[in-house]
């Protein structure tokens, strides 16, 4: 068992610098694993400095210095944020609080629904079932109810941490954008100079999260302001805030869409029931569905992110379980740059040198 270990020891890990890389994964692992959530501003400003990039040096190509360059970014995100502050958010808070004021009346039509199936199917369920499944439904809804309650009587801690973000998060990008080079240097110089496997595997990953970040925002934005003008078109009830809901499930491949499927078909059922409008409705929210998987995920990844289903499902799962929804967000980030190690990891191919020996071996 010992050489077992030591060979593959010896066939992984001959390479100082694996040894190094090894060190550095386990460090920044248990560091976000540990602190995470207190660098959420970090966290987020580095986002946007990977999506506006792209606008810096793109900026930069028409003749504007890099210092002008990031500025003009700079006010372009401050002028977002400003809007999303007064004009997003306050619609999206006003129709939340519409339909939590309308759920009592959706969980009456709901159990009328309900109260007919032991009718129609008396051999699967019976109504001592359907009202212990209300009464449960009943129980969460007010509990999520009274934890709303909480957050809205304890706001003001939230708008603290709220203003912190509006002010940290700015800066933050600012620097990321301006001395991007300078700290990039002064990170480099703790490492050895010749590091041609984390040059490699950054050349990748630089591209790649770029790519991914941008094109998800992108796909957020698309998405959700599709949604949004065909739930308006269809005079669905809280257009936007399931618009927004539409957009934000991108961020979790597949499930996402499988997860906001339910509450916008809900909503139009307790607004029409069955009938024609939420036929359409149906087609509709399919339709997006489709068109966001088929045409605008390969037009903005395009070869950028190379993963089967499986491997992007196991990356959410196992990402988000560890780090939340920054876990959720960079799963396809982090699944690649674990592909990316393993693809430029230096190793020690025993199989072939004990073919050359042979070959040699028998010419002598």
């Amino acid at each position: 068992m010992l050489p077992i270990i030591r060979n593959w020891i010896d066939r992984y890990f001959h390479n100082e610098e694996a040894v190094l890389l090894l060190v550095l994964l386990i460090v920044s692992f248990f560091v976000l694993w540990g602190i995470g959530n207190d660098l959420g501003p970090a966290l987020i400003a580095l986002v946007v400095a990977f999506l506006m990039q792209g606008m810096v040096q793109s900026l930069k190509d028409k003749g504007m210095s890099h210092i002008l360059a990031v500025t003009s970014a700079l006010l372009l995100l401050i002028g977002t944020m400003v809007l999303t502050l007064f004009l997003l958010i306050p619609l999206v808070w006003q129709q939340s609080s519409n339909l939590i004021s309308e759920i009592p009346t959706m969980i009456a039509q709901g159990r009328e629904l309900l109260l007919h199936l032991p009718e129609r199917y008396p051999s699967f369920i019976n109504e001592a079932q359907i009202d212990q499944l209300i009464r449960h439904i009943s129980q969460e809804l007010a509990a999520i109810g009274q934890n709303i309650l909480s957050v809205s009587l304890s706001n003001l801690p939230i708008l603290l941490i709220s203003l912190l973000y509006f002010i940290l998060v700015p800066l933050l990008v600012f620097f990321f954008l301006k001395d991007a080079k300078g700290m990039l240097g002064w990170l480099g110089s703790f490492l050895p100079k010749e590091r041609p496997v984390m040059s490699e595997i950054w050349t990748e990953m630089n591209l790649q999260i770029a790519n991914y970040v941008r094109g998800k925002v992108i796909e957020i934005i698309v998405v959700g302001v599709v949604s949004c003008i065909s739930f308006i078109i269809l005079d669905l009830k809280f257009a936007l805030l399931l618009g927004l809901a539409v957009g934000l499930s991108v961020v979790i491949p597949y499930i996402g869409a499988v997860v906001v499927t339910l509450p916008v078909l809900l909503i139009g059922y307790f607004q029409w029931g069955f009938g024609s409008e939420l036929a359409i409705l149906t087609v509709v929210y399919l339709v997006i569905q489709a068109l966001d998987g088929n045409v605008l995920v390969p037009i903005l990844f395009s070869e950028a992110v190379k993963l089967h289903p499986v491997a992007i499902i196991l990356a959410v799962l196992v990402f988000g379980g560890l780090w939340g929804v920054w876990g959720v967000f960079f799963a396809i980030p982090l699944a690649t740059l674990v592909k990316a190690i393993i693809n430029a990891w230096p190793t020690r191919s025993y199989g072939l040198e004990s073919c050359d020996s042979e070959t040699e071996s028998v010419e002598t």
